[in-house]
């Protein structure tokens, strides 16, 4: 670390690579190649690829997957009708991250440090409040047209006006864009900017500002997007699969950023409204890589020819990430949810224990935090600095925040423990419920029902026995399984009773939390704050993490907020693994080494043409591969 004197800012630490210029010195201002949380940057300016890439990786041949999780913002994995996937309406298309570029990219080694892509260089101002992005003058559309600051400038201040609730909420502090020139772009945030909003900005997706002239920006659109990536979208068929093709001549393939990665010449993406029917289709060859996210059917259905033959390899890889936060969520909107001994009691209810053996083959975690297997899950009672952020809510918090955490309880493994009964029945009766004959009543009269929203039956098995326990206390429920469309219009208008959720695990969260837990997404159509939350204390530890200027202040405010959130009793949490689960034809060859933190695949990897010969793939019968039938979908 370089620590520099800055006039009316005290004594700034810099990070190695990060200083001044003579020019910026005299304005005040720090530049560098690279943005990160909290200032360190583990590569120097000169780097020539990342660690975990195959610098000589040949291109060539063809990726292609089935959706099989959500694919944009707006999107759901069962179909697709749009490939504007910046705004609330229509379903958005997967794999457009594709065709655009971003101001800087991450690393796989480096969770939060972003190094220049559009930008070869960025400057700011001592208090953070002003970045200025320069523009490296090469960077192209598709089409060949200039990208500028000028097209920057549009995209950011169009999504905050207009973007999918999610863009307004992480933009909230963000004030304008602004281009100097073609090549020089000024970023400005509000006093109140949260400590990350400069890599979100470098983030972002930068639009061409004349394709959009003439269009409505807030409609769906299937009018192909133009981009600026390593691929563009070359064909579709809508609701049944969407392609991309290399672009040979990218503008940016020879930056150290992207060398040994975009290595396929087509990828594509297969949509099907059943996982069934998709595994079947990699099975026949119609898919080559798949990443399985059911324990059973990797336990039970992996035997098939081609596996046995060694034509399709199959692997656990270890992930190196945090843990997925995955669990069904109340709608506390929802009458029947509104006291907390009430959810405590339907938690209870859930027996992990029989699931994960009778069910999952034994090969998860029980998920118990919300910062789950990181150094911010609470454990214990709180410490001295956590106390400091909790006492000031003493009185308009549950108690149970200055406690142990609650943690989901173990049971026999019977299907229906007696003790975890008798305890889920005694929350009940202590919550003012009744029972009248076989069905349980809440305190104003009406049935205690649930109907669990669904838009696939992956987790029918998983809920069944958790309903005939729940049924065994008088509660009366259902599932109901919808289709892409419906179940999309439901979730973005909070109507739904209970709904499965799975939110990507970080070792720095930041101001996107305030797109799961802040009050002012409880209240936006279309946010992930599934819960209904709208709680001032827990808004009070969103608002520290995402403005924490050190480690150990995230930590902290990120304990107290896992114990507010445990206190609440607001999920019930499912489960997790340390690993994933992929199989693939083998024309695939890859590095030897992987990310810290991530597999590396498939985005890392590249085409064999060797292999894929042996097992009769070339590379000229893989692009003619055949898609499923539309009988099949």
């Amino acid at each position: 670390m370089i620590q520099l004197g800055v006039s009316g800012a005290g004594s700034v630490m810099l990070p190695l690579g990060v200083g001044q210029s003579p020019a910026c010195a005299q304005a005040g201002w720090f530049e560098a190649h690279g943005l990160s949380t909290f200032g360190e940057l583990d590569l120097p300016e000169d780097f020539r690829h990342f660690r975990y890439v195959n610098p000589n990786a040949p291109k060539g041949g063809r990726l292609v997957q089935d959706v099989t999780t959500t694919s944009a913002i707006n999107g759901t994995f069962e179909t697709f009708d749009s490939f504007n996937t910046f705004v609330l309406r229509g379903a958005g298309a997967a794999g457009l991250d594709s065709i655009y570029d971003t101001l800087m990219s991450g690393s796989g080694d480096e969770p939060t440090s972003l190094y220049g892509l559009v930008a070869r260089r960025v400057r700011w101002t001592a208090d953070k409040l002003v970045y200025q992005f320069i523009l490296r003058p090469e960077a192209r559309f598709h089409d060949g047209t200039r990208l500028t600051a000028h097209d920057a400038a549009f995209t950011f201040n169009t999504l905050k006006a207009k973007g999918h609730p999610s863009y307004k909420l992480i933009l909230r502090e963000f004030d304008k864009a602004e281009a100097e020139s073609d090549e020089v772009l000024t970023v400005r945030f509000t006093q109140r900017r949260s400590r990350d909003a400069h890599l979100t900005i470098a983030g972002l997706p930068i639009l061409p500002q004349a394709f959009w002239k003439n269009r409505d920006f807030e409609a769906p659109t299937l009018d192909i997007p133009l981009g600026s990536g390593p691929y563009r979208l070359s064909r579709f068929e809508q609701g049944r699969y969407v392609e991309f093709a290399r672009v040979p001549d990218y503008w940016a393939r020879e930056l150290p950023i992207n060398i040994g990665q975009n290595n396929f010449e087509t990828v594509r993406y297969e949509y099907f409204r059943d996982r069934q029917i998709a595994f079947e289709a990699f099975k026949s060859g119609a898919l080559n890589y798949r990443e399985e996210y059911t324990a059973r059917i990797w336990h039970t259905a992996y035997k098939f020819p081609a596996l046995e033959q060694g034509r399709v390899k199959k692997e656990e890889l270890p992930q190196g990430r945090a843990a997925a936060i995955q669990g069904w969520y109340f709608n506390t909107r929802r009458r029947q949810f509104q006291d907390a001994r009430v959810r405590e009691a339907i938690a209870l209810l859930f027996d992990y224990e029989w699931t994960n053996r009778n069910i999952m083959y034994s090969s998860y975690k029980r998920t118990s935090s919300f910062f789950q297997n990181t150094d911010m899950q609470a454990r214990g009672t709180p410490s001295t600095e956590e106390l400091k952020l909790l006492e000031p809510w003493r009185g308009k918090i549950p108690q149970a925040a200055f406690e142990p955490p609650w943690e989901p309880p173990v049971s026999d493994g019977s299907g229906a423990d007696r003790e975890l009964l008798r305890r889920a029945d005694d929350l009940l009766k202590a919550a003012g419920c009744k029972r009248n004959g076989r069905l349980l009543f809440l305190p104003d009269g009406k049935p205690l029902e649930i109907e669990f929203l669904e838009n696939d039956t992956v987790f029918t098995p998983h809920t069944q026995p958790f309903q005939a326990n729940l049924r065994r206390l008088g509660i009366n429920t259902s599932i109901r399984v919808v289709d892409a469309a419906q179940y999309k219009r439901r979730v973005d208008n909070f109507d739904y009773d209970m709904v499965v959720s799975a939110r990507g695990g970080s070792t720095t969260p930041g101001d996107g939390l305030r797109n799961f837990y802040s009050s002012q997404a409880a209240k936006m159509n279309g946010s992930r704050n599934y819960i209904g939350l709208a709680d001032p204390a827990v808004d009070d530890m969103v608002e520290r993490i995402a403005n924490a200027q050190s480690r150990e202040e995230l930590t902290t405010a990120a304990k107290v907020l896992d114990r507010l959130l445990r206190a609440g009793r607001y999920w019930i949490p499912m489960w997790y693994n340390d690993v994933s689960r992929v199989a693939y034809w083998d024309v695939f060859a890859r590095p030897k080494d992987t990310p810290k933190y991530g597999t590396g695949a498939p985005g890392t990897w590249w085409w064999d043409e060797e292999k894929a010969s042996r097992i009769g793939l070339s590379a000229k019968n893989a692009n003619a591969a055949p898609a499923p039938s539309r009988q099949e979908r």
